[in-house]
């Protein structure tokens, strides 16, 4: 994790990159851009679509942790290994945690085989919890892709916990505002698809 402190002190945009880049990014601060972007569900629920089921069948989505990179409401750039910048005049409506959570849960409901709980508070019940850590969400600059890493954990009710690292990279998602968040949606999109279809 890199400290939150010391991401201005780090950050050194090599002059190719600098340029390639566009003068699209920023360390943060400034006015909030004029439109806020979220994430959109390729797969969701039917108006009308019913699921019954107990709490003992109920699958309970939280919210993945994060480092402190991404948890804030800007859209981030990794510039290499040890930098992270912010695109400028973009923003999600919300941290990108939890935005993903929801995106992910609506992914699980479209299979309309169990209820699916958001966690908010801790406060929601179920025997299955799905967890993780969300490792990164946004562009990455040397390769010009957009990237969502997730690392998924089931945990069972007493049993042991099933982990799985799951990736999707949108490749060509140049760090530009106008591509703030479709290429990211697309990816996250993907990466919900194949933990749905892990969880089961």
């Amino acid at each position: 994790m890199i400290p939150t402190r010391t991401l201005a002190l780090r950050l050194a945009v090599p002059a190719a990159l600098a340029l390639a880049l566009g003068g699209c990014i920023s360390l943060g601060g400034g006015k909030a851009p004029p439109t806020l972007f979220t994430l959109t569900a390729a797969a969701a629920p039917a108006a009308g679509q019913t699921v019954s089921g107990s709490s003992d069948t109920a699958l309970v989505v939280l919210d993945p942790e994060t480092d402190r990179a991404l948890g804030v409401q800007r859209v981030a750039v990794t510039i290499d290994a040890s930098n992270v910048a912010y695109l400028r005049n973009a923003m999600w409506a919300e941290r990108p945690a939890r935005l993903f959570r929801h995106l992910l849960a609506e992914t699980l409901r479209a299979r309309g085989t169990r209820l699916v709980f958001e966690d908010v508070d801790g406060a929601a019940s179920g025997r299955t919890r799905l967890a993780g850590r969300l490792l990164a969400f946004g562009y990455d600059a040397p390769s010009a892709a957009a990237v969502v890493r997730y690392d998924a954990v089931r945990e069972g009710p007493g049993g042991p916990q099933l982990a799985r690292r799951v990736e999707a990279r949108v490749p060509g998602g140049k760090a530009d505002p106008k591509r703030a968040a479709p290429a990211p949606t697309q990816g996250a999109n993907a990466v919900a698809a194949q933990v749905a279809a892990w969880v089961g």
